[in-house]
């Protein structure tokens, strides 16, 4: 069968991946085409278009970038169309995905949506969007579920993919890792400002403004995937920081503590048992424009999903260095420490078991084979 799935950004392609390999396993003569990353691409199918060519983040960038934004939307339907697949999977990335799911919809597509647009964070309204266009969709975190019930509409709760992602990985030997990135025999602090050139611009100097007063701690950048070092180079300027491209989970596993930009590297830094501060800043209108919007009483997964502050959250104008140390003082602290790893522990258990991937695989074949 024919399955067409869009991905946007690093995490999309982190589930992609990991989804497809479970759709071969159920369906060994798949045809794949998708939209994504090079995870996803490293499994098979054909890669049509990379993440990184649309990464927008914001109103205002979007709107800037918005005759791009158009011409990816008319190309994504023109290629589906020449491709004519037996579903679509659509993963996050609710911008762009649920204008594709209205067209889909339209023409007679199967629409399968896997990881729900945050619609329980901002305009609610979009609910109905969704009951109409989607017709299966897998939600990742327990109460979304809940959520969708209250309006009215069944999905299906498969737990949290990055599980999966964590525990199938082979542990790294922390002599080995620190002697291959040149890193000291000192604490490491792993700094996550982001993916997009947009997040790091923001929030990385702000992070970086911590060094000489921790000289005791090794502070390293994970780099992210779709930026080049040399744009880390222009904010990193002179200062004593080591770098690692596209090593995440390696890093995470080996830190000591991390200062985290919000999103799924919250929730990363989480279960691997990383004491962090959650970090956030981006443009003044875009933030105000947000802030009118989003009725959250958090911004991180972790304390969204706990319901209640289990990480601290600086938002932009609270994010400064004065605050940002005072918040880092306080993970260094052993007493802190211990609670947040006890949290930690409740926050795993929450978000349910192993096999998030392969139970969206098996559902949504065995849906195609039902037809």
């Amino acid at each position: 069968m024919k399955y067409y799935i869009i991905a946007g950004e690093a995490s999309g392609d982190l589930h992609g991946a990991n989804l497809m390999k479970q759709l071969y396993k159920e369906d060994p003569k798949a045809e794949i085409r998708f939209w994504g990353g090079d995870l996803m691409k490293a499994v098979g199918g054909t890669l049509v278009t990379h993440y990184k060519e649309r990464a927008f983040m914001g109103f205002i960038e979007v709107l800037i970038n918005l005759s791009k934004v158009l011409g990816f939307i008319k190309f994504c339907k023109k290629d589906i169309a020449n491709f004519h697949p037996d579903t679509l999977i659509f993963i996050d990335n609710s911008g762009f995905n649920l204008r594709i799911a209205k067209w889909a919809k339209t023409h007679g597509f199967k629409t399968n949506y896997y990881i729900s647009p945050q619609v329980w964070a901002s305009r609610s309204s979009r609910v109905k969007d969704i009951k109409r266009d989607v017709d299966q969709l897998f939600v990742i975190l327990p109460f979304e579920k809940k959520f969708y019930q209250a309006h009215d509409y069944a999905v299906e709760f498969v737990g949290h993919p990055l599980i999966d992602a964590i525990a199938d990985r082979t542990q790294v030997d922390e002599a080995v890792f620190r002697e291959t990135h040149g890193l000291a025999n000192k604490p490491i602090i792993a700094l996550l400002p982001g993916s997009r050139k947009q997040e790091i611009s923001k929030m990385l100097s702000v992070m970086l403004s911590l060094i000489d007063d921790f000289e005791d701690y090794e502070f390293v950048i994970a780099g992210a995937p779709s930026q080049e070092f040399s744009y880390y180079k222009q904010i990193i300027g002179d200062r004593k920081v080591g770098f690692i491209n596209n090593n995440t989970y390696d890093l995470l596993s080996v830190s000591f503590a991390a200062l985290v930009g919000s999103g799924t590297a919250t929730l990363e830094a989480a279960l691997f048992k990383v004491p962090q501060v959650v970090c956030y800043k981006g443009s003044a209108i875009s933030y105000q424009i947000a802030k009118r919007i989003i009725t959250l009483k958090f911004i991180s997964l972790v304390n969204l999903i706990m319901d209640k502050q289990v990480v601290q959250e600086l938002i932009q104008n609270d994010f400064t260095k004065k605050n940002l140390k005072t918040a880092f003082l306080k993970i260094l602290d052993p007493a802190h420490r211990e609670k947040l790893f006890e949290a930690y522990f409740e926050l795993e258990t929450t978000l349910g078991g192993k096999g998030a991937s392969s139970k969206v695989a098996q559902q949504i074949v065995a849906g195609l084979k039902a037809k």
